[in-house]
């Protein structure tokens, strides 16, 4: 049975490093916290859509993770205090928490679940791992380019080498972009995209040990109009993860919309 709907109602907790995290909590009912990847933050519409639909019947908790939206960005960065910010989150909704990560978000999720955080069960949307020769190479040293990049100053550059050598966006959507009002914002969180690659890991492999250590239920999710290389990311997450399901979203790629996740997660997560 639903409970009472209520929120968004902002709040903050602090990490371990003392990093204070914004979040927005809203409905009623076990908790599920969501987990954004590059660029987004708890206003995204996609997230902040999902919170809204699964909070007839959840605890919904949408943060923005370090270095954006209302969120501190302690220095240096490393993927562990990220993995603690997460555990920080959870334990504001209680100590324990079913969890959805998107993209990169997916990624630092899979990780989290690994590292024995209190996360009940987790659905993951095309976490970018590179399997195959299909997905674009990346150096190994990736994030400490972008690193790099953004303490040189060239913030736009470091949001262009990002869009361009690991979303695969084209060179021109990116020029066009640059004069679109939310350049501003983009470069704003310039240097958490060095996070995010510090994230995926050298050369974004698979970490097929780490995913073999999860023991809760996964949910791996695709999209039917993502690239092939994604497709086959969310394959092998599936069979490194013991006993995870995947399934295929009609007509998605990989900007998926809050519509074509929500039946997915209140499924697997009302289970």
């Amino acid at each position: 049975m639903s409970g009472p709907i209520s929120g968004p109602v902002s709040g903050a907790v602090t990490s371990a490093d003392g990093t204070v995290l914004a979040f927005d909590s809203c409905g009623a009912g076990p908790a599920v916290v969501l987990v954004n990847g590059a660029f987004g933050d708890r206003a995204h519409p996609t997230l902040a859509g999902v919170a809204a639909a699964l909070s007839p019947w959840f605890t919904v908790v949408n943060y923005d993770r370090r270095g954006r939206g209302g969120s501190g960005d302690t220095l240096p960065y490393a993927v562990e205090r990220e993995v603690e910010d997460l555990a920080a989150v959870i334990g504001a909704a209680g100590g324990t928490a079913m969890v959805f990560g998107g993209s990169s978000g997916a990624a630092l999720a899979l990780e989290a679940a690994a590292s024995g955080l209190g996360i009940t069960r987790l659905a993951v949307w095309e976490p970018p791992y590179h399997v195959d020769d299909s997905a674009p190479p990346l150096p190994d040293d990736f994030a400490e380019r972008l690193a790099a990049l953004v303490d040189a100053g060239e913030w736009e550059e470091a949001v262009e080498r990002f869009m361009v050598a690991a979303a695969q966006v084209p060179v021109e959507a990116v020029a066009a972009m640059r004069a679109d009002p939310s350049w501003s914002y983009l470069k704003g969180v310039a240097r958490t995209l060095a996070y995010e690659a510090a994230v995926l890991g050298p050369g974004n492999r698979l970490p097929g040990a780490r995913l073999a250590a999860i023991t809760r239920p996964v949910l791996v999710l695709s999209g039917e109009r993502s690239p092939g290389w994604m497709a086959a990311a969310a394959l092998a997450v599936a069979a490194a993860v013991p006993g995870a399901r995947h399934r295929v979203l009609e007509e998605q790629a990989h900007a998926v919309t809050a519509e074509a996740l929500v039946p997915e997660l209140l499924e697997f997560f009302a289970r």
